[in-house]
């Protein structure tokens, strides 16, 4: 318990037995609704959020319109409200904002990595050690899109309040998220990818309520339509030994295409992808490349 605040980090497990053997057939590929019981927890009410998000740098905290379509190029921009407004009116403000590295607070970091370490033998099994783990709250108006964007680190996406749908497409096809997006991505460019209504129908929707998580493959394309009410979800994430090289790998073949070459794509797990990402790493110690 913190002496501060009362606050507990965690009185029980989170994850049951039943969700846990349901995550490790799943991890790391595929998407899969487990149950949770992080409900009601004070760490992630609105006005805890609101004073988290008064405390956190800027660069942690980012909030745009919430009317906005699935595809969008570049950000696109806010409402005009504070972050604090935004989230205690998050019913009527018009808005999707996520507080981006929560661990940065000790109450936060010790109520993440308790999720993580329910979780950890069956993740450092697959994949590797548990390797820079983070935490980001999203707070959702009602009927709020998140646009289509993939992200590098393994996730669990815990909803806690209201309700949305993930729709993920396949990770590592390059009908979703061509090579030359990933390479650019992993080289230091945007997230977002270029939506176009064709892709809709490979898209697996999955419809998330309070108790409810889903499993997010690491790079899994996807967006995300909040539901009538206003929403509140915790997103868990890792790095892994396998996630690096994929993101290594990612970097060399951006460097052979530079050079003429068209390289193949590195495989998902369990392909492990070394010699590209040792080859990347090599050439970055050589070059002083940061």
């Amino acid at each position: 318990m913190d002496a501060r605040t009362g606050f507990t980090a965690l009185d029980t497990a989170v994850f049951g037995p039943a969700a846990r053997c349901a995550f490790a057939a799943a991890y790391p590929e595929t998407p899969r609704v487990i149950e949770h019981r992080l409900r009601d927890h004070p760490l992630l009410a609105l006005d805890s959020l609101a004073a988290l998000a008064g405390r956190l740098p800027e660069a942690s905290i980012e909030y745009n319109r919430g009317d906005l379509p699935i595809g969008v190029d570049g950000k696109p921009g806010g409402t005009g409200i504070g972050i604090e407004d935004t989230i205690l009116h998050i019913a009527t403000s018009n808005s999707w904002a996520v507080l981006k590295n929560i661990e940065q607070d000790p109450e936060y970091e010790t109520l993440l990595l308790a999720l993580l370490d329910e979780l950890r033998p069956v993740i450092e099994a697959k994949t590797g050690r548990m390797l820079r783990p983070q935490g980001f709250v999203f707070i959702s108006s009602p009927d709020a899109v998140t646009p289509y964007h993939f992200d590098p680190e393994h996730n669990i996406l815990l909803q806690l309040a209201g309700s949305k749908v993930m729709t993920q497409f396949p990770a590592g096809d390059e009908r979703y998220a061509p090579d030359t997006t990933h390479e650019s991505y992993h080289m230091g460019g945007p997230r977002e990818l270029r939506w176009s209504d064709e892709l809709a129908e490979g898209g697996k929707a999955f419809a998330l309520g309070p108790g409810e998580a889903l499993t997010v493959p690491v790079m899994a394309p996807h967006f995300v339509r909040n539901g009538p009410a206003s929403s509140v979800s915790l997103s868990i994430t890792w790095r892994s030994d396998w996630s690096f090289a994929e993101a290594d790998a990612r970097c060399w073949n951006a460097l052979l295409r530079k050079a003429g070459l068209a390289p193949r794509a590195p495989r998902r797990w369990p392909a492990a992808n070394r010699g590209k990402a040792y080859a990347w790493r090599a050439w970055r110690r050589i070059t002083g490349t940061s």
